[in-house]
């Protein structure tokens, strides 16, 4: 009885240990290193409840300084954060809309950065003499996203910059966690018109090829638990070691008691 306990104790180790090969990032060799430092030079189109950043600059300052009020009011704070972003800058609406001074309500939704500087520029057209007196400037408010499940710190995270791995959405919220599944990264995109799933490998190389390696705003990601958190049995070879040598000594602490009585 107490060999056998213990075979099966070595076997139940065994099966239960997170492999390394699980928690290893970008197994295996690129094809090319020209593939490996891709990056998707896609212009991102814009969708409802992303958050611009509009700034403008002419020869005539009094005319934009209504326009600039509250880029000015940021500045004034000292310290860029989310919550003024979202106070100070433009959000676009459900029926893919900015307000604007003076030329109040402008569709963006479906365009680019681009697209929207150039369609605000010809807005104001007719207040200046030389519209080359006017310079505008269109960003995206940072990218803002959601982490969930085996994260270190799950939780909404922005990042003000204008392209974001996966990558380094998980490094914001403290990397995955030894119980976390890197093999399955899901990501829930939601457009205008549709919600979309996505799943990626990141122990393969070939993860950074992929279409969904570089997250939009408003992103989801989830980190699915591994099948070895669920059992409890711990999360080194040393945790699960100790807990089924707990098992068994209590086990066949147990099989001493009742041979005792009998």
């Amino acid at each position: 009885m107490r060999k056998l306990l213990f075979i099966l104790s070595l076997l139940l180790i065994a099966t239960s240990c997170i492999p390394n090969k699980d928690l290893v990032y970008f197994q295996g060799e690129p094809s090319s290193k020209r593939e490996v430092d891709k990056i998707f030079n896609e212009p991102y189109k814009l969708q409802v409840n992303d958050i611009l950043d509009i700034r403008m600059k002419a020869a005539d300052e009094k005319l934009v300084a209504l326009f600039n009020q509250s880029t000015e009011s940021t500045n004034q704070v000292g310290q860029i954060t989310s919550e003024n972003i979202y106070f100070n800058s433009y959000s676009i609406d459900r029926q893919g809309n900015i307000r604007l001074p003076y030329i109040k309500d402008l569709n963006v939704l479906g365009y680019t950065e681009k697209e929207v500087r150039e369609k605000i520029e010809k807005a104001f057209e007719s207040f200046f003499k030389d519209p080359n007196d006017i310079f505008v400037t269109v960003k995206l408010a940072g990218v803002r996203f959601t982490v969930l499940g085996e994260v270190g710190n799950p939780g909404v995270l922005v990042l003000f910059q204008n392209q974001v791995s996966v990558l380094e959405a998980l490094a914001t919220a403290g990397d995955i966690a030894i119980t976390g599944n890197r093999k399955k990264v899901t990501i829930i995109r939601r457009t205008s018109d549709n919600t979309f799933k996505y799943d990626l490998d990141l122990t393969d190389i070939s993860s950074v090829n992929s279409n969904h390696y570089f997250i939009q705003p408003n992103d989801v990601i989830y980190v699915e638990p591994l099948k070895q958190k669920s059992w409890g049995t711990g999360k080194t070879g040393s945790e699960t070691f100790t807990t089924f040598l707990s098992i068994f000594s209590l086990v066949t602490t147990s099989i001493l008691l009742i041979r005792s009585f009998n």
